[in-house]
């Protein structure tokens, strides 16, 4: 198992306005930061804004992506990640990648065009930094950081048939479904199974490389922030602490804010255990490649494919399969044993294969894993979690907290969206620019 993307730690304070590629600092260089450039006796004005965003996957990026949007264009701001695995290190490293905004029934979901299009916006940002910081995601098709060629969901059941034929009738513009018979959906995918003469094709549909992603939004950030601060009257930095957090009130007497964005982990924190509605899911993703002596090749516009497994394909010769599920574990190690990946293989490929037989001539190359944290059932369907956390851990010395949490199997289909409204509460100090329905979640009893 290849150890996480992550950035090379640095003791030394940063020099002001200078920030190295995917750098990380001391927790030290924190109250540093605060007497230097962004002090307010220096500068001789207004105190900065300090943030604290605690995880650097989906929902950490995100929000500190909209902090460094949404604040003023005079005003003077510090957003810094902490994250002790680094950039995708954690879950959302691991996470399948299939980006599209209908639940498995092809149900377009609650807002589920605004979380497409606060998604599409952010990968869009992602992208433009990737080209800048040298890389085009082109040079090698499974080295890509986007595969824009859709996804295929054959129905396997009768009753899964009807429910996606009905539901393949009303769908957003910019993720359109058609529905295709067996000899359009085999011209897509040759040799794929349609057991139903029906398959529903979401040409607009994402295969996304979230290791890939999470870097190129990481430059994003940065260079947002290094944009601003040549600018007359606004600074902004933004930095990576590749550190762990044993607790809230280490961060309180050092921001103004801070937002909790751990996933499963952030009951580990001792403010918040017991006190969020989560539950935990582990999910094994296997990878397979296809042997160079065999001539077939997975062909180069072909789709990903959406079943009771997924099978999301890297390039002619790669793609992973997921994803098993596991509740209730507290395993948040993201390499996974040879027990646990030959029982996930024996659970998937089965799936895979009623759609895909090709699969068996595959071969399985590695397994990574990575806890899900699994919001409620509400009306609306599984929500983020979204809202200010002092009333369940108190204010202290004049900071507040706040959540983006349970993004669950969606976490790239939420995160733009749970990210820029958190951000935008945060700034203000209003929760009530979040949507009821993200933070109804507090009259939820907290699972134990």
């Amino acid at each position: 198992m290849p150890p996480p993307h992550s950035s090379p730690s640095s003791s030394l304070p940063p020099r002001p306005r200078l920030i190295p590629r995917l750098g990380s600092y001391s927790r030290r260089a924190v109250t540093s930061a605060a007497s230097s450039s962004l002090s307010p006796s220096a500068a001789g004005c207004h105190r900065p804004l300090r943030y604290a965003v605690l995880g650097a996957g989906f929902a950490g990026l995100s929000v500190a992506w909209h902090l460094l949007k949404h604040s003023s264009k005079d005003s003077r701001v510090s957003v810094d990640v902490y994250d002790e695995n680094g950039v995708g290190g954690g879950a959302s490293g691991v996470s399948g990648g299939l980006l599209h905004p209908y639940s498995p029934k092809a149900k377009l979901l609650w807002r589920g065009a605004e979380f497409w299009k606060e998604s599409m916006d952010l990968l869009h940002s992602a992208e433009q930094a990737n080209v800048a910081a040298g890389s085009d995601g082109a040079s090698q098709d499974d080295e890509a950081l986007i595969w824009r060629r859709g996804i295929l969901r054959p129905p396997t059941t009768e009753k899964a048939a009807d429910i996606l034929l009905e539901n393949a009738q009303s769908c957003l513009q910019s993720c359109s479904l058609q529905v295709l018979d067996t000899d359009a959906a085999q011209r897509l995918i040759p040799g794929l199974q349609v057991p139903l003469n029906l398959a529903v094709y979401m040409p607009l549909a994402l295969n996304i490389n979230p290791n890939k992603y999470l870097q190129a939004l990481f430059f994003a950030c940065q260079n947002m922030a290094d944009k601003a601060s040549v600018s007359p009257g606004e600074q902004k930095q933004f930095k990576l602490y590749k550190e762990h957090i044993d607790n809230l009130q280490q961060l309180s007497g050092d921001y103004d804010s801070v937002i909790v964005c751990l996933g499963a982990k952030a009951t580990l924190l001792p403010e918040l255990t017991n006190k969020l509605p989560l539950r935990n899911c582990r999910g094994v993703i296997a990878e397979f490649q296809l042997p160079l002596d065999t001539v077939e090749k997975y062909g180069s516009q072909s789709p990903s494919i959406l079943s009771d497994a997924w099978l999301a394909f890297q390039g002619p010769r790669t793609v992973s399969i997921g994803s098993t599920w596991q509740w209730k574990s507290d395993n948040f190690s993201s390499s996974v044993c040879d027990e646990e990946a030959l029982t996930a293989t024996e659970e998937l490929l089965p799936k895979a294969s009623v759609v895909y037989p090709g699969i068996s001539k595959w071969d399985y190359v590695r397994a990574r894993a990575g806890i899900r944290a699994m919001p409620p059932l509400t009306a609306n369907g599984s929500l983020p979690l979204l809202g200010c956390l002092n009333d369940r851990i108190g204010e202290r010395r004049n900071c507040s907290f706040w959540l983006i949490g349970g993004l669950g199997a969606r976490g790239l289909l939420y995160h733009g969206l749970a990210g820029k409204l958190t951000a935008k509460a945060v700034i203000s100090g209003d929760e009530n620019i979040i949507p009821s329905e993200f933070t109804c979640w507090k009259m939820i009893k907290a699972s134990r």
